[in-house]
C-alpha cells in the first residue's frame, strides 16, 4: 500500500558527475571576476553544491588532483615558481650611532660579541 499520495516511481535521482567534470566546472570558478553562480546556472547545478566542491578543493594537496598539474602546464597558465632565496643573517649585526662634542661616530659591531660590545661602549661612554 502507498502512504504517501503520490508515485515514486518516477522520482527524480540523484545525479552523480565524474571527476572530470567537476575538476573543470571548479576551474571555471577560480577564474578572476567569475560568479559561482553563474557557472553553477550555466551546468545546471546548485550553486551550494557547487561552492561545496570549490571548498572541498581549496582543502585537497594540489598533488592530489591529476587535473590541476596538468592544467597548470599548459601554456599561458602562471603556476606557482620556487625561487631559492638567500638565508637571513640568524643574527643581526649592532649598528650604534654616538655624537659626542662635535664628533660623530658609527659602529657595526657583530652580534656574537655582544658583551664585548657593552663593554667598550661602557668605557666609552665614561
Amino acid at each position: 500500500m502507498n502512504t504517501y499520495g503520490v508515485d515514486l516511481t518516477g522520482r527524480r535521482r540523484r545525479r552523480r558527475h565524474s571527476a572530470e567534470f567537476k575538476a573543470a566546472v571548479i576551474q571555471e570558478c577560480t577564474k578572476p571576476g567569475v560568479s559561482m553562480a553563474a557557472v553553477a546556472l550555466a551546468h545546471g547545478l546548485n550553486a551550494t553544491m557547487l561552492r561545496k566542491w570549490v571548498v572541498e578543493a581549496e582543502r585537497r594537496p594540489a598533488a592530489a588532483t591529476p587535473t590541476t598539474r596538468a592544467a597548470a602546464s599548459s601554456p599561458g597558465d602562471c603556476g606557482f615558481v620556487a625561487l631559492a632565496l638567500p638565508a637571513p643573517p640568524t643574527q643581526p649585526d649592532i649598528q650604534i650611532e654616538l655624537q659626542r662634542a662635535g664628533t660623530s661616530v658609527k659602529i657595526v659591531w657583530p652580534a656574537a660579541a655582544a658583551a664585548q660590545c657593552a663593554a667598550w661602549l661602557a668605557e666609552w661612554l665614561r
